[in-house]
């Protein structure tokens, strides 16, 4: 509720603050920072990809600036409506909803959804906020199970009686709470194959933590949900991802978070968050380079991207990536079942976790 009335007084200070300029015969403007990759700098104080300090104003009486102008004052007024009426809307359904043919013109006030979304981007960097606190929810992907009992909506969810499934990670997570928690850290995998593999195998259980599959690139519900868990109840977090630059990139948007989302890494990434594999040295060190994959031309660009970042410049990033490229190739997690099915589960995770043998 606190969280909600300061998000709704930060939408009524937008409107209050354009009708004075009015009032005062100014040419209302709105100050919004500027979100191109001009701006975006990597935080080595908090680990984190942030937005800079450089702003711009979008004014009504100008012509490149007047309709961005409106759509930013729509948007926040359906914004305020939503959190006035206390329901959610999907980014399709605020799209079609401020979508109309202004009147006496053929001028539409959105013609694509892309317009909408860039403009609710704005509003989340001029507020300081999410997305998901203005109600707006975006497509959900992610999966949790563990020895956790959550608070959604009023129902409470046992995610240690969930059978083969688990529980689907809303694309909003912000009014969950967290009603008990039994674990000693979090465990995010890329692949929901290798989630399948470890839920059924009980690892979650017989290694006390919470496991969490990204389904990919996380959403930002689910990268939301586990900065939570980090931060409000200090458990640490460990990634497991593919032997590659695209599983790797995963982990880095996980900890550091991205260039595209840069405005909200503070509240989406986890700095904390540490690497398990699969590594280029695992693949020498467990057997498996008969189960490897030709990096392709796009593995080669991105790894190489990659060395440049800034939270990829320790030592044993270096080796790993330059590894990569020098061999040519990259592995799956499913990779690992070449040595038993279980292999994953009983031998591989379990050794590298006893060891600590994680990277930065």
């Amino acid at each position: 509720m606190i969280i909600m009335q300061t998000v709704k007084d930060k939408l009524k200070n937008i409107g209050e603050d354009v009708l004075s300029q009015i009032k005062e015969g100014k040419n209302p403007s709105l100050e919004i920072p500027i979100r191109s990759f001009s701006n975006i700098i990597y935080d080595e104080k908090i680990k984190l990809l942030r937005l800079g300090d450089k702003t711009s104003r979008r004014y009504f009486f100008n012509v490149a600036h007047a309709k961005k102008f409106m759509q930013t004052l729509i948007i926040a007024t359906r914004c305020k409506d939503l959190l006035d009426e206390k329901i959610h809307a999907s980014l399709r359904e605020m799209f079609y909803n401020v979508k109309h043919t202004l009147q006496n013109s053929n001028e539409n006030t959105f013609d694509e959804q892309t317009e909408s979304d860039d403009i609710i981007e704005d509003l989340e960097v001029m507020l300081g906020t999410l997305r998901e606190q203005l109600h707006l929810n975006a497509d959900a992907s992610g999966r949790i199970v563990g020895n956790m009992s959550i608070i959604d909506a009023g129902d409470t969810i046992h995610l240690n009686k969930l059978g083969t499934g688990g529980w689907h990670i809303p694309s909003n997570v912000e009014d969950i709470k967290f009603d008990r928690i039994d674990a000693e850290y979090v465990f995010v995998v890329e692949k929901d194959a290798a989630f399948e593999r470890l839920n059924e195998d009980k690892f979650w259980k017989k290694n006390k933590c919470i496991l969490v599959s990204t389904h990919g690139q996380a959403a930002r519900g689910t990268r939301r949900l586990i900065r939570r868990l980090n931060k409000e109840h200090d458990l640490p977090v460990i990634v497991f991802t593919d032997c590659d630059a695209y599983g790797w990139y995963i982990y880095s948007v996980l900890k550091a978070g991205s260039m595209n989302l840069a405005h909200t890494s503070e509240k989406l990434a986890t700095p904390d968050a540490k690497f398990i594999g699969l590594t280029m040295t695992d693949i020498v060190e467990y057997d498996l380079k008969k189960h490897t994959i030709k990096a392709t031309e796009q593995d080669i660009r991105r790894a190489k991207e990659l060395l440049n970042y800034k939270w990829f410049q320790h030592p044993l990033w270096q080796r790993e990536i330059k590894l990569m490229l020098k061999k040519g190739y990259k592995a799956e997690l499913q990779a690992l079942a070449s040595r038993g099915f279980k292999f994953i589960s009983e031998t591989y995770l379990p050794d590298k976790i006893e060891k600590k043998d994680f990277l930065p």
